[in-house]
């Protein structure tokens, strides 16, 4: 079968946190802000391949993979799968392990988020959800943090741990869940459907800390965010939303 007609280079981001606070004596200084990398940029349609939210890039159907459509920007490359579920499918925990149906967010835009207490994307991104938060939920929008511990261990904390550093800290209001795999054979369910929603042309995987997936007033998946895209920049996107 003759294959697809495009290149691809998977951004790597072993290297692209760091604990803000470690007892490691071999890097003296954050690598963070001097990292220099090219980030794909990934975003999917909305209902259909002329959706505006292709707004760069270039969109390709295969034939080789009929139903599939590619959306691809600095040779990063995602495919939207499709599924008849909904994110109302599923029963979750909540950070003090109480089962949490999904179903009770149904008609409210979601910004779901795999969040770590100690990578160096943490303070940007829960200062910037809350602040989302704050501004729009009155509004019907809603944010989901899953803490996980998969991406260098940054999220090494028991949940009650993680609850008080992302309230006391930065005065996190929003629903925050139970520690979660997202990867693996452990992967939480949730996130298999995220994944299958919006998973990669050539590999599904979460790349890192803080990768975002937004979610319509009908519970399905509409947009999927690299863990460098900043919640603010996000924010047109959830406005649309809102107002559909």
């Amino acid at each position: 079968m003759a294959s697809v007609p495009f290149s691809t280079n998977f951004f790597s981001p072993l290297h692209a946190c760091f604990q803000t606070k470690t007892t490691q004596k071999s890097s003296p200084s954050p690598l963070w802000p001097s990292m220099a990398f090219s980030v794909p940029s990934a975003k999917l349609s909305i209902g259909s391949s002329k959706s505006a939210f292709f707004r760069s890039g270039f969109f390709l159907q295969s034939s080789n993979f009929p139903g599939i459509f590619v959306k691809s920007r600095f040779s990063g490359v995602y495919a939207r799968a499709a599924t008849d579920k909904t994110l109302y499918d599923f029963t979750v925990k909540d950070i003090d392990g109480k089962e949490t149906p999904l179903s009770k967010f149904k008609g409210k835009v979601l910004l779901i988020v795999n969040v770590a207490s100690k990578c160096g994307l943490t303070t940007g991104n829960y200062s910037e959800l809350s602040h989302l938060y704050e501004k729009y939920k009155t509004q019907g929008f809603e944010i989901l943090a899953f803490p996980c511990n998969q991406f260098g261990g940054q999220e090494p904390g028991s949940n009650p741990e993680i609850k008080q550093f992302a309230c006391t800290r930065f005065k996190a209001e929003f629903p925050i869940f139970d520690k979660v795999d997202v990867n693996g054979p452990n992967t939480a369910p949730v996130y298999q459907f995220l994944k299958s929603s919006a998973g990669g042309f050539l590999g599904d995987v979460i790349k890192w800390n803080f990768e975002k997936f937004l979610v319509d007033k009908n519970g399905k998946v509409v947009e999927r965010y690299a863990p460098t895209t900043s919640p603010f920049q996000i924010e047109k996107d959830i406005q649309k939303l809102l107002a559909a």
